[in-house]
């Protein structure tokens, strides 16, 4: 740790293959807490993603069974929650943008404060203009940090490691929009994955699943790589306190969309046993999968992968995807294109076609306009799908 000095960490350097997640930089000037270098030489960050529950008592007042009958009662309240919550979160937005006005002339006509081309320092910051990258905070000023969240109560907060501005390959280390577009409809639609054994594809930093452990009774959240894999699994550890009222389990575990197997080698640290597979297929309902639609190759793998999963299941299944459609522009068009999201939808097409006497899927959009319970920028190119799988035989 000693190696990376607070002047490097405090700007990002970024390189012509590096990828940064907009929630990382939604808030300028968020404060994250690195707490210490991963297996490949990645600095690896703590956040804390504060929960909207709406509470309009102190929860440090209540005990932890009265503050879970209260986010109970808050759930049902239905409309009336989501409304609050949206003016909660339009409230922290309007918070976050204090002092920034717009001025019109004589005619109505916008006049825009633009940044003098010279300017000092000092000047700079009267423009109330922040800088877009996160403040970083080093080994040491952790109370700092806990100082900053001492207002919010353990149900309030989602603590998450991750990494920032990684490569391609390493997309997964970083916490993504969908995952919580998807982690917003569990909490909305609770009682739906009450008691039920969840599948995650895809679950990179494990967000959503550990969601889903709040509701659900067993969530297996899987990927690849061991270095994600045990990151997943500390975050997992982190929010135990989550996840306990309700009794849920969350179990991390490899799985390897371009194999046709579960790893099952004893060796391997993050294998499945005989009996865990069992459980999977006796008793899954659901499969989840959020922001894993950026590879053609690795789309086709997740078809594929949903495909045998659901014909080796027990029960009829139903799985939920959540994408954003990023718009690029390619010189190969020479327009702005959104191929991955076009290759998902045709693919997500041919899926709903399939007419192979074993399996029938039935594919409708979920409109994103339940309530939001973590803040972030729900935009419009968010998108969420439900899949519901029966097998014909």
């Amino acid at each position: 740790m000693g190696d990376v000095t607070e002047k490097e960490m405090d700007n990002l350097t970024f390189k012509s293959d590096t990828v940064l997640s907009d929630v990382h930089i939604h808030c300028p000037n968020k404060r994250h807490l690195m707490v210490r270098l991963n297996a490949v030489g990645q600095p690896v960050f703590l956040s804390h993603f504060k929960l909207l529950w709406n509470t309009d008592n102190s929860a440090s007042e209540k005990s932890g069974r009265e503050s879970t009958a209260e986010r109970e009662h808050q759930y049902s309240s239905g409309d009336e929650l989501c409304d609050k919550d949206r003016n909660n979160l339009k409230n922290e937005r309007e918070s976050n943008t204090e002092g920034l006005e717009a001025l019109l002339d004589d005619d109505g006509d916008l006049e825009v404060v633009r940044r003098p081309r010279s300017t000092s320092d000092l000047e700079a910051e009267d423009l109330s203009r922040d800088r877009v990258y996160p403040v970083i905070l080093m080994k040491g000023k952790e109370d700092d940090f806990e100082d900053e969240e001492q207002e919010c109560t353990c149900t309030d907060v989602v603590k998450i490691e991750h990494t920032m501005a990684t490569p391609l390959e390493d997309v997964g280390k970083q916490v993504w929009r969908a995952a919580f577009l998807l982690a917003d409809y569990v909490l909305f639609k609770r009682d739906m994955f009450r008691c039920c054994t969840v599948l995650e594809l895809g679950a990179g930093t494990g967000v959503t699943s550990i969601i889903m452990g709040t509701v659900a009774s067993r969530v297996y959240c899987t990927d690849v790589g061991d270095d994600l894999l045990a990151m997943c699994e500390q975050n997992v550890a982190l929010n135990k306190h989550l996840m306990e009222p309700g009794g849920g389990e969350i179990k991390v575990k490899e799985l390897d969309w371009l194999k046709d197997e579960f790893c099952t080698d004893p060796e391997a640290l993050f294998s499945w046993s005989e009996e865990e597979i069992a459980d999977l297929h006796d008793h899954c309902t659901v499969i989840m999968a959020a922001d894993v639609f950026y590879d053609d190759d690795l789309t086709d793998a997740l078809f594929r992968t949903l495909y045998r999963i659901t014909h080796n299941l027990k029960k009829s299944c139903t799985v939920f995807l959540a994408i954003e459609k990023r718009l690029n522009f390619t010189l190969r068009h020479m327009d702005i294109t959104c191929e991955a999201y076009s290759h998902f939808r045709n693919t997500l097409n041919d899926l709903e076609n399939l007419q192979d006497g074993k399996m029938k899927y039935i594919v409708e959009p979920i409109k994103p306009d339940f309530c939001q319970f973590l803040s972030y920028e729900r935009i419009e190119q968010l998108e969420l799908w439900k899949i519901t799988a029966d097998q014909l035989t």
